[in-house]
């Protein structure tokens, strides 16, 4: 009888998590940030090049900062994490048979016993580079791959929070008074949206939902700024 061996089944992995992670933060960041900016002063009824001007101050303030954040986030994680594989390494060069048996217990843990989980120990033990990435997945619950490179997720960080916060204020560019206000309010639902939906596809979570609350988020910002910037317009504080 011939053996019917399992279906090659392909699922879709994120080659880099990080990269992922900073696009899709960056860019959501950048859309609620002007949008807060140009709703805020759009709503004390100012003109176009001032909500223009404005906007992208907060802009590049903004994607500077963040990457800036983003740069020593990941760095520090990287520190750790360089820590941790010191140690490891120490470990096992100098107390092999503690280490061995943290393996074992973990396999142990996962139901294998006798000859099965002798051999599965011996299998791992044997490679340092296998031993060690499993002492670091299995032991520690660290994910090698997910961290990135310091710089690339500052530069990634600081692109996609341009690239979101231009969106917003491109109608003002065009058009003057609340209009275009309305035409940003409607780009950055519609974007944001998206952009929810697919942090919520990463997460595994549902997809409308994470979409609406992005979209969500993006109209309190909108209004909450608009009252704002109104409010100061009709005190007198601020005007054309």
């Amino acid at each position: 009888m011939k053996e019917v061996s399992e279906p090659r089944h392909i699922e879709p992995h994120l080659s880099e998590s990080s990269g992922v992670r900073d696009l899709v933060f960056g860019f959501g960041d950048g859309i609620n940030t002007s949008l807060g900016i140009a709703a805020g002063v759009g709503g004390a009824d100012v003109s176009s090049n001032i909500i223009i001007l404005a906007a992208l101050v907060a802009m590049f303030t903004g994607a500077k900062a963040m990457a800036v954040q983003n740069y020593l986030a990941v760095k520090a994680q990287r520190d750790l994490l360089k820590s941790e594989i010191a140690r490891e390494e120490w470990e096992m060069e100098h107390k092999p048979e503690i280490e061995r048996q943290e393996i074992e217990e973990i396999y142990r843990a996962k139901g294998f016993e006798g000859k099965d989980l002798e051999m599965i120990v011996n299998k791992i033990t044997s490679d340092k580079k296998v031993w060690l990435d499993t002492m670091l997945t299995e032991e520690l619950k660290l994910n090698v791959e997910i961290l990135g490179n310091p710089l690339k997720s500052a530069l990634r960080m600081f692109g996609s929070f341009l690239l979101g916060g231009i969106l917003p204020i491109l109608p003002f560019f065009f058009a003057h008074g609340y209009i275009p206000l309305l035409i940003a309010i409607g780009i950055s639902l519609s974007t944001s949206f998206v952009v929810g939906a697919i942090k919520s596809r990463l997460a595994k979570t549902s997809i409308v939902k994470g979409g609406l609350e992005m979209a969500g988020l993006g109209t309190g910002i909108a209004l909450i700024g608009f009252g704002i910037g109104a409010e100061l317009a009709n005190l007198g504080i601020i005007g054309v």
